[in-house]
């Protein structure tokens, strides 16, 4: 049995969702609800010390940290990474430029602090970075690799953490309609069954 800890917003935990079932894998959802602080409860610390969603438990093994899970499930399972060295670097960048540069603002516990401050509205704080980290990245997107995905024809890890994100700026009130390649590419990741199976609203308790 795979057994993923999860909270249904967060957009590490959509990730790793997107991965399971692109390949075809079941698992079983454990709620982790971040609101209530269930992310720092004995429970939880004891499988994830950082006090964080999600944790995959599979093959025998417990694995915290999205991109971690999904490496892993593409080194065990394959099909998330392209076969040739260049494009698994391609491809890593874009991931990495989302989930470690613009993810981490959309985080509960970055917003809750950046409001503690006053001064600025933790909204405002979001959408500056957000639209910053994705004009940046439609720039990146603008490259003779990129196709209907980030990356060729079919998703991979930079998609993965594509669409979550897309997913929190649209939130915030981004209007990313003004980026055309993440826009073509999300209008087209939205169509497969594996992206719209993960959605948050699929798994919302």
């Amino acid at each position: 049995m795979i057994t993923l800890f999860e909270y249904w917003r967060s957009s590490a935990a959509y990730r790793v969702r997107i991965g399971l079932h692109l390949l075809g894998l079941t698992y079983r959802s454990v709620p982790v609800d971040l609101v209530t602080g269930a992310q720092r409860a004995p429970e939880n610390l004891a499988r994830n010390p950082q006090g964080l969603v999600p944790t995959l438990e599979i093959d025998g093994l417990r694995m915290t940290q999205s991109l971690a899970i999904l490496e892993y499930l593409n080194d065990t399972r394959g099909g998330l990474l392209p076969p040739d060295a260049a494009g698994r670097a391609r491809v890593r960048a874009l991931a990495y430029a989302l989930a470690m540069e613009v993810a981490p603002v959309t985080n509960l516990s970055v917003r809750t602090h950046v409001a503690s401050l006053g001064g600025i509205s933790a909204e405002d704080w979001q959408r500056h970075y957000i639209t910053e980290g994705l004009a940046a990245f439609e720039v990146l997107l603008d490259h003779d690799d990129t196709g209907r995905c980030c990356h060729g024809n079919l998703p991979t890890l930079a998609d993965l953490c594509l669409l979550p994100q897309v997913y929190n700026a649209t939130r915030v009130g981004i209007d990313v309609t003004s980026f055309p390649w993440i826009t073509k590419i999300v209008a087209h990741l939205v169509t497969i069954p594996a992206f719209a199976a993960a959605h948050p609203d699929k798994v919302k308790p």
